[in-house]
C-alpha cells in the first residue's frame, strides 16, 4: 500500500466532508430551528452559484467578494420566501414539504428562462489553481479555501447560536414557543431570521461549488440529497451534522481508495440507511421536543 496515496485519500476525505458539511449547514439551521423540511435548499445552492456567476461576469466583481455577496442575495431570497409563504405553514410539515418542492421547481425553471440551459463557469483566482504539498500528500489550493470557509461558517454559526442573545432566543423558541413568547420573544422574527441565515449559507455553498463543477439550473439536486442525509444522520443538530459529515466524508474517500467513487457512494448510502434503522434519532438526539 502506497502511504502517500493513502494520505491523499484521507486529506481528500476532509475536503469531501467540508463540501457535505457546507451544503448541509444552512439546512441544519432551517430544520433545527424552525422544523421546516426545505426541499428548495438545493435551489438555494444553485442560486448562490448563479449569483456569483452574474456578479463576476456582468459586474466584474472579484470572486472572493462574490462569496459574501451570494450570502446576501440568497439570504434575501430566503427572507422573501419565508415572509411570503413559509410563515403560513409552520407546524404543517407535509404542506411545507410540498410547498418548498414547488418553489424549487419555480426557481429552477426561472433560472433556466433567464440564463438558459447551457452550462456556466466560475473562475477562481489563479492563486487557487495550484496544489499544496503536505509531505507525501498534496491537495488543491481551492479545496483548502473550501475547508477554511467551512470552518469559518461553522465557527460563526456556533458563536451566533451559543454566544449571543439571538441564539438564546432561537433555542428558547425551539423548546417552547409559547413560553418564549411570554418572555417577549417574537418567534415569527426568530423563524424569519433563521430561515434567511440558512438560505444565505446555501448561497455561500453554491458560490464555492460553482468553481468545482459546472453551473447548471439542475445542479442543486446533486447536493440536496447529501445535505439531507447529513442532517438526519447527525440528528438535526450542528454538532451532529459536523460529525456526520466528517465521518461519511472520510469513509467515502477510504472506500473510493480501495474500489472506486461510485461504489464508495453506494456503500456510504447503505451504511447510513442501516445506521438510521437502528438509531433513527441520529447521532445526537435533540435534548427536548419542539413545541
Amino acid at each position: 500500500m502506497d502511504l502517500g496515496s493513502l494520505l491523499n485519500a484521507l486529506i481528500l476525505g476532509l475536503s469531501i466532508a467540508s463540501i457535505w458539511l457546507i451544503a448541509a449547514l444552512g439546512l441544519t439551521i432551517i430544520y433545527g430551528a424552525a422544523g421546516v423540511i426545505n426541499m428548495a435548499h438545493g435551489e438555494f445552492i444553485m442560486l448562490g452559484a448563479y449569483s456569483s456567476y452574474m456578479l463576476q461576469y456582468y459586474l466584474g466583481l472579484p470572486y472572493l467578494l462574490c462569496i459574501p455577496a451570494s450570502f446576501v442575495i440568497v439570504g434575501a431570497v430566503g427572507l422573501a420566501l419565508e415572509r411570503g409563504l413559509i410563515r403560513y405553514l409552520y407546524n404543517r410539515p407535509l404542506d411545507t414539504l410540498l410547498a418548498t418542492y414547488g418553489v424549487s421547481l419555480v426557481l429552477m425553471q426561472g433560472v433556466r428562462l433567464i440564463f438558459g440551459s447551457d452550462p456556466k463557469y466560475l473562475a477562481a483566482p489563479e492563486i487557487f489553481s495550484s496544489n499544496i504539498s503536505l509531505g507525501f500528500a498534496s491537495i488543491s489550493s481551492f479545496r483548502v479555501v473550501i475547508l477554511l470557509v467551512t470552518a469559518l461558517c461553522v465557527l460563526g454559526v456556533w458563536l451566533l447560536f451559543y454566544k449571543t442573545r439571538f441564539g438564546v432566543q432561537v433555542r428558547a423558541v425551539m423548546q417552547n414557543k409559547e413560553m418564549a413568547a411570554s418572555f417577549g420573544i417574537n418567534s415569527s422574527r426568530v423563524y424569519m431570521m433563521t430561515f434567511a441565515l440558512g438560505a444565505g449559507l446555501a448561497g455561500v455553498a453554491g458560490s464555492l461549488f460553482g468553481v468545482l463543477a459546472i453551473v447548471l439550473p439542475t445542479m442543486g439536486a446533486s447536493y440536496v440529497v447529501q445535505a439531507f442525509l447529513m442532517v438526519v444522520t447527525g440528528g438535526g443538530s450542528l454538532a451532529g451534522t459536523v460529525v456526520a459529515s466528517g465521518v461519511t466524508g472520510e469513509l467515502q474517500s477510504i472506500f473510493a481508495f480501495f474500489t472506486n467513487d461510485t461504489f464508495a457512494r453506494f456503500v456510504i448510502f447503505v451504511l447510513i440507511v442501516v445506521f438510521l434503522r437502528f438509531r433513527p434519532q441520529g447521532l445526537f438526539a435533540q435534548a427536548g421536543a419542539r413545541r
